[in-house]
């Protein structure tokens, strides 16, 4: 594949690297791109539902999500591009940020301790935009290869028992409704993506 349109991946990565590394070192600021539902419902700070995905728990959070999102991000930018112009990945993953965290939102609206970070719902958004169109290419998790529409499959049954369970800090149910987001978005802006998915069984 010849990545012709790369610049938004690069610059999204980048933005990312670079406010996630000043919040690292500013408590204040942290607290203040946070997504917290009960501020964005009652303080009508809408803002966090977007800045929250720019911001990380630490080094290996962020060098995760962006190794994930450099892998994926450009074979997605590319189509996107290919087929809707040079805007609609960058609207692509804006959306998903704010789409990642629709059930948090719903769910923790009148807790005030809740509170999450991280891009990994736009990651996962992209991913799964990619697996949609590949699902029989090998991806590797944790370094270990496996089919895409099986890791796919996996992915959702593990993220689902883990947000009915609790047991973590991890947002899965910010990973799951990105996952919905980046297949359904993928469906509706590119033509033709369901008989091309069918056509890979």
């Amino acid at each position: 594949v010849k990545y012709q349109h790369i610049m938004i991946t690069y610059i999204i990565i980048a933005i990312t690297c670079l406010v996630s590394y000043q919040a690292f070192n500013n408590q204040e600021l942290f607290e203040k791109l946070s997504f917290k539902p009960y501020k964005v419902v009652h303080n009508k700070e809408y803002y966090r539902l977007i800045t929250n995905g720019f911001v990380h728990a630490d080094w290996t959070h962020l060098f995760f999500n962006m190794l994930t999102l450099y892998f994926f991000g450009r074979t997605q930018e590319q189509i996107f591009t290919a087929v809707n112009g040079e805007m609609s990945f960058i609207l692509f993953y804006l959306l998903s940020i704010p789409a990642s965290s629709l059930i948090s939102l719903f769910k923790y609206k009148d807790d005030p301790r809740y509170s999450a970070i991280g891009a990994s719902g736009a990651v996962n958004a992209v991913l799964f935009s990619f697996i949609l169109i590949n699902p029989f290419s090998t991806i590797y998790a944790f370094f270990i290869p496996i089919k895409a529409i099986l890791f796919a499959i996996l992915f959702l049954i593990y993220s689902s028992y883990m947000a009915k369970k609790n047991m973590d800090n991890i947002g899965h149910e910010a990973h799951i409704s990105g996952a919905i987001f980046g297949v359904l978005f993928t469906i509706l802006t590119l033509p033709n993506v369901i008989n091309h998915f069918i056509s890979q069984f």
